[in-house]
């Protein structure tokens, strides 16, 4: 049986390359765009009528702009991932996204192929950041590290997701994904998802080693635990 279509709205006011977007979106297999605004305030009444899987959202937008938006999306609905478009990628920029809890951002000219498999990717529940923003997020962590007091803690905010902080105080006292997922009433298969958008994010290879970063971070706390139902 075929699968399910993922639901685009996408948010770019430049009309041409909205356009543009919509015809190459369109003829991908399992893509949907089922809505388009041209402004922050027209997206977030959209999603207050329909349903969407994935936000493909523009940042330089009229009104209140796209980080704006962003974040106002995410307060209203905190697992609607949204993935920005943007035409750079300067450091604040992307510190900036990561407070607005945007799963990541594609650069305005990336191939179709990787803007596809990005969309993929955010709507699957997992992050979307490139080489750029990655470095940028590690070397932010690791400067905290040599610098404790510093002010980059409150530069980079936690980039971790409310989901991913719950499964990373989970992993914190132990659990495996089994267990994870029983009490969040997810599959496991999701749990591994946003396991690996963690690692992804804190710039680690293990599960361990994303617990203490997170510690050390303040990203949970250190008698962090889940309350089972």
């Amino acid at each position: 049986m075929p699968s399910t279509p993922i639901k685009i709205l996408l948010v770019e006011d430049d009309e041409l390359f909205r356009l543009g977007l919509h015809v190459r979106l369109q003829q991908e297999t399992g893509l949907e765009i089922i809505a388009e605004a041209e402004d922050g305030e027209t997206a977030i009444e959209l999603i207050n009528q329909e349903s969407f899987n994935v936000v493909l959202l523009d940042v330089g937008l009229p009104g209140i702009g796209g980080i704006e938006a962003c974040r106002q999306i995410k307060q209203q609905n905190p697992q609607l991932p949204v993935l920005v478009l943007t035409s750079h990628s300067q450091k604040s920029l992307i510190a900036r996204l990561i407070e607005a809890g945007a799963q990541g951002y594609c650069l305005k000219g990336v191939a179709a192929e990787k803007l596809v498999l990005a969309l993929r990717s955010v709507a699957a529940g997992a992050s979307w950041w490139d080489e750029t923003a990655t470095k940028e997020i590690r070397s932010n962590f690791a400067s905290d590290l040599d610098e404790p007091n510093s002010e980059n803690i409150s530069k980079l905010s936690n980039p971790l997701t409310q989901r991913e902080q719950e499964i990373l105080s989970l992993l914190a006292v132990g659990k495996t994904n089994q267990e994870i997922a029983l009490t969040l009433y997810i599959t496991p298969g999701t749990v591994r998802v946003h396991v690996h958008a963690i690692l992804h994010k804190l710039g680690v290879g293990d599960r361990t080693q994303a617990v203490v970063v997170a510690l050390q971070k303040r990203l949970i706390k250190s008698n962090s635990t889940v309350e089972e139902q």
